[in-house]
């Protein structure tokens, strides 16, 4: 018989974590530097936002469980998964300042997470709770693979997707509000019903703090049936607070700002009177239960990653205010080095320091010749093969009348390994290929 249990079948529930700590010494520079020293030292790492990073002691945590599992499959399966996710899922609760643990279910990353609300939708359109043609929003900034499960799930099911056009460099907050009223107006139209909206928390490329609270605000004033918001930098990188925020669905990666190995992400489902209907796209024995309990067994496979979120807030926590002040830091630091950049080249931040997070897009000079998206991923690779500087280049196309605009912008991580040397390895590396004449129709693909 199904079990309504969202602890996984286990009835202890953990005690509440503790989030942040007083220790009597917080970790040093050489203690991060040996916690990061698995890092390829030959490379100016300053692209955390794509994959993040994991450190040693969290690497040791994960290979503890591998090993208990490999030792004794059974026993791990039985008496120790079920407790671990729920502990995973009851630090999370409290990290995100969700109501329940039942709101919280750990999946593989941002990806999958999108594909259970998208797969829900498009199961509303084909057993008539929503009517073809009623649309499903989104930003026209969404991740490339947010797009695909649109297509994937709820075009073919004959929605119709409206894309918010935002504008980039973006200066404030209401340019971006401006926009979304202006979309939701288009979907509205023709009595059509906007049934999802789907909505970034920092977008990726260009990457860009969107004022989610507000757009949320007016989704609910406009009578959107239900948000959900794709955060797969935010947790770790800017605030995320679930009654604040006031989403339907909301979800996160944990590898890359909150230093998890990979994958692991949580979905936050805002409890309903009715009960979520949503499901794991890999169907196991659990089906039924509840998404977070069919989330927590999806087959044999290794859940490590998802097990060691309680010694990730160890680590955290050895730093002065805990990931509070990690994300503080981070903030100020790459904010200073995307200034720097921008100075040393002549160009400009692709926004303002109140909406970037931990990343920042940082103009490159215009002499390069950056003209389309393979130009950007040509640059890219030829910083790392030639200079040891993994960052991402972003294509950003003219506008009709501009003169001389800047169409490369760079995206620049910072995160606790990094140092000031890794920007200025890539200030050097740009400005050596300015002062050879360089530009990118010099690159074969």
């Amino acid at each position: 018989m199904a079990s309504n249990n969202h602890n996984n079948g286990c009835s202890h529930i953990p005690k509440k974590p503790k989030l942040s700590s007083s220790p009597s010494s917080f970790i040093t520079p050489s203690e991060i530097q040996s916690e990061f020293s698995h890092h390829d030292p030959s490379v100016a790492r300053i692209n955390n936002g794509s994959f993040g990073c994991c450190p040693s002691s969290i690497i040791a945590a994960q290979q503890h469980w591998q090993l208990k599992y490999l030792r004794q499959p059974d026993n791990f399966y039985f008496n120790h998964l079920k407790n671990g996710i729920l502990q995973s899922r009851t630090i999370i609760k409290e990290l995100v300042n969700a109501e329940h643990v039942d709101e919280i279910s750990i999946v593989d990353n941002a990806t999958t997470a999108a594909s259970i609300v998208l797969q829900h939708a498009a199961w509303s359109f084909r057993e008539g709770r929503f009517q073809k043609g009623d649309v499903v929003l989104m930003l026209h900034y969404a991740y490339g693979s947010v797009k695909k499960s649109m297509e994937a799930y709820v075009t073919r099911a004959g929605g119709k997707v409206i894309e918010v056009p935002l504008p980039f460099p973006v200066s404030s907050n209401d340019d971006i509000i401006s926009e979304f009223r202006k979309a939701l107006e288009r979907g509205k139209s023709d009595g059509k019903r906007v049934r999802l909206a789907v909505i970034d928390h920092v977008t990726s490329m260009p990457c860009v703090v969107i004022p989610v609270k507000e757009l949320i605000q007016i989704c609910r004033e406009e009578g959107v049936d239900q948000v959900f918001v794709d955060a797969a930098h935010s947790i770790g990188c800017t605030d995320v607070d679930m009654k604040e925020i006031g989403a339907d669905f909301y979800t996160s990666n944990l590898h890359k700002w909150l230093f998890c190995p990979p994958s692991i992400a949580f979905l936050y489902t805002r409890k309903h009177p009715k009960g979520s209907e949503l499901h794991h796209p890999v169907v196991s024995h659990e089906y039924g239960n509840g998404l977070a309990v069919e989330s927590a067994w999806i087959g044999t496979r290794d859940y490590s990653s998802q097990l060691v979120v309680p010694a990730v807030l160890e680590f955290v926590n050895r730093f002065e205010g805990g990931i509070e002040g990690i994300k503080k830091r981070n903030h100020e630091t790459v904010v200073e080095m995307g200034e720097m950049l921008a100075k040393a080249w002549g160009t400009h931040l692709g926004s303002p320091p109140s909406m970037c997070a931990s990343m920042v897009m940082v103009g490159l000079p215009t002499c390069l010749g950056i003209n389309n998206d393979s130009d950007a991923l040509k640059l890219r690779t030829h910083l790392r093969d030639d200079f040891g500087v993994e960052v991402p280049i972003y294509y950003r196309p003219p506008r009709d009348g501009e003169v001389g605009p800047v169409t490369g912008y760079a995206r620049i991580s910072h995160q606790v390994y990094n140092k000031v040397d890794d920007y200025y390895k890539f200030r050097d590396a740009v400005n050596q290929l300015v002062q050879k004449g360089f530009t990118c129709t010099l690159l074969t693909d």
